[in-house]
């Protein structure tokens, strides 16, 4: 029953979208230039005469929803606006027109949220894309894109999604948590906090691990605040998040082919530019591919104190993926010089992880102390209790 009433109400929002639309044309409004405020009350005395003029039976308060939609629909991002207004939502996940989620603390949890149809959800889509000048279609179905506030949007359509249009949005947060507030929330421990600022400011380098949505990012904000202010800084990211408290700081970012297939500027030459920059410390917001080489072979070369991110639910997992990195990018070395190039030129691995109930904290902080007979050698100078506690849940039963 309840689907039955959704479909009708879905029905309702097309109808009513087609006869907004026409009202504008009619009344010639150019939308980049006109009022915001003129243009809401067109919509909603076109709705008003929509309503009167079908004879709908609606509550005043669903009237009211109705015209808030058909809001957001002609000025804004449609179903999404709510969603992206939401201070508490992190991600926000479409699969599709009737399937979306989102991420509050940690936590992933469906809403009732709708689209019309795929069609919809399309629409919406390219009306994201349209102000940052990319394309989406059959021959380009995959995009990757930041919004001018620093969201990040990924979007794939058929035919390489099988059941519809899909995007997921990354929620840009201004305000990141401090050091006492993470204490506080039990992200890590004040004895953790202390030992990560004597490695930030001994300039070791660093490595921050863990799965997604785990907190990498702000981890290494957190870190990076306790960089002295005499030094020189140089970011690269694919999408830029880092919010870097620093004098001194040069902020670099990727960017993808255009049409045309040409103009791409990857991380990697992007931390072979950087090295040219006289940095004092060099931090990569992830490392993915092939910048891998170069920021190790800058941590072993006078680069001290660099820092980055990596995807991986262990440390011995994160040496692991870094081998993999090197060797599918053309590292031409056996794999004892791999490790021993690894085991040089990292010093700590800071792993991060996430509890079932979305609590983010620091699972562990390992050393690299490197022998001849074993590059790998780690040292444990912080691991969390909590973790201890769940893996000896873990063996107990």
């Amino acid at each position: 029953m309840a689907t039955r009433i959704d479909d009708e109400y879905q029905a309702l929002k097309r109808s009513v979208h087609l006869y907004v639309i026409e009202r504008l044309d009619d009344e010639g409004l150019e939308m980049d230039r006109a009022d915001r405020s003129q243009i809401t009350r067109l919509i909603q005395a076109s709705v008003d005469q929509y309503v009167a003029n079908h004879k709908i039976p609606m509550a005043s308060s669903d009237h009211a929803v109705l015209v808030r939609e058909m809001v957001d629909e002609v000025l804004g991002f449609g179903p999404l606006e709510p969603l992206l207004a939401d201070p508490q939502i992190n991600d926000i996940l479409i699969n599709g027109a009737r399937n979306v989620f989102v991420e509050i603390a940690g936590v992933l949890q469906r809403v009732q949220t709708r689209f019309v149809d795929d069609d919809h959800v399309l629409r919406v889509i390219r009306r994201i894309l349209a102000p940052l000048g990319r394309r989406l279609d059959e021959s380009s179905p995959m995009v990757d894109a930041r919004l001018p506030d620093g969201s990040r949007v990924n979007a794939i359509i058929p035919p390489i999604a099988l059941d519809g249009p899909s995007m997921s949005i990354r929620k840009f947060n201004s305000k990141h948590l401090t050091a006492a507030e993470l204490v506080n929330l039990g992200s890590m421990t004040n004895d953790c906090l202390t030992l990560l600022t004597g490695i930030v400011e001994g300039r070791r380098n660093l490595l921050v691990s863990g799965g997604t949505g785990t907190g990498k990012t702000t981890i290494l904000n957190l870190l990076s605040a306790f960089i002295p202010k005499d030094e020189r800084i140089v970011t690269i990211e694919d999408s830029a998040e880092l919010q870097l408290n620093h004098p001194h700081i040069v902020r670099l970012e990727t960017r993808p082919a255009n049409a045309e297939g040409t103009g791409r500027v990857s991380a990697r030459d992007l931390v072979v530019n950087a090295l040219r920059m006289r940095p004092d410390r060099i931090i990569v917001g992830e490392v993915r591919s092939g910048e891998i080489i170069e920021l190790l072979q800058a941590m072993n070369t006078g680069h001290e104190g660099s820092m980055s991110t990596i995807h991986a639910n262990t440390a011995k997992d994160a040496l692991i993926r870094i081998e993999t990195l090197l060797a599918v990018n053309g590292y031409d070395a056996g794999e004892q010089a791999i490790a021993r190039l690894i085991g040089s030129s990292l010093d700590v691995i800071v792993q991060l992880a996430r509890l079932p109930n979305g609590r983010r904290l620091v699972s562990e902080v390992v050393a690299l102390k490197p022998t001849k007979a074993n590059p790998y050698r780690m040292e444990t100078l912080y691991r969390s209790r909590e973790i201890e506690w769940a893996e000896l849940e873990g063996t107990d039963s």
